[in-house]
């Protein structure tokens, strides 16, 4: 593949984000049992794992999308955009936020208070990555696939400048491609 010659190492495989995401969405599953929530995926990054995620979810879920988007690169501008706002109101609902990568916390921190703001009745966040190092703003969310360092990842919908989207696994750049 020509995207792996960019790869340093791979952190997370295939097969490992496969079983992530079955025990993700059997929580899920047992936590919003009695009251399933409106899933909210953040595009682009997180459109894999949302993908993986709701075939374990086994509730009748109604999931939508924002288009968010505060990076430059491979840094945060720490200026949010909002480019596509949701189709399906929030007002009384539950809200589960899936994310590809928790960085800096700033975009969920804003999209959650809008969420909240516009009369959600409770806001959680499922990640696949969460990088808890880079953290700026007080997010945490509460379902988390892998903990990840300060290194920057690639893959399974994580890109760098609209490339390496579609690896099936989570790998680290090469510094010599970004910098």
């Amino acid at each position: 593949m020509w995207e792996e010659k960019d790869i340093k190492k791979i952190l997370v495989s295939e097969d490992e984000i496969r079983e992530k995401t079955k025990e993700l969405g059997n929580k899920i599953t047992e936590d919003y049992r009695n009251n399933p929530p409106l899933i909210v995926a953040l595009l682009r990054g997180s459109v894999p794992f949302l993908a993986e995620l709701i075939k374990h979810i086994d509730l009748d879920i109604q999931y939508d999308f924002m288009d968010v988007t505060s990076y430059a690169g491979t840094e945060s501008t720490g200026e949010i955009k909002i480019i596509k706002d949701l189709d399906t109101p929030v007002k009384g609902k539950d809200v589960l936020v899936v994310e590809d990568i928790v960085d800096t916390g700033r975009t969920l921190k804003t999209v959650c208070g809008m969420f909240l703001h516009n009369g959600a009745s409770s806001v959680k966040i499922v990640t696949l990555l969460d990088k808890p190092e880079r953290r700026v703003s007080d997010v945490v969310p509460d379902y988390v696939g892998f903990t990840v360092g300060n290194e920057f990842v690639v893959g399974f919908g994580l890109d760098y400048n609209q490339r390496y989207r579609c690896l099936p696994y989570i790998g680290v750049l090469k510094d010599e491609c970004y910098r």
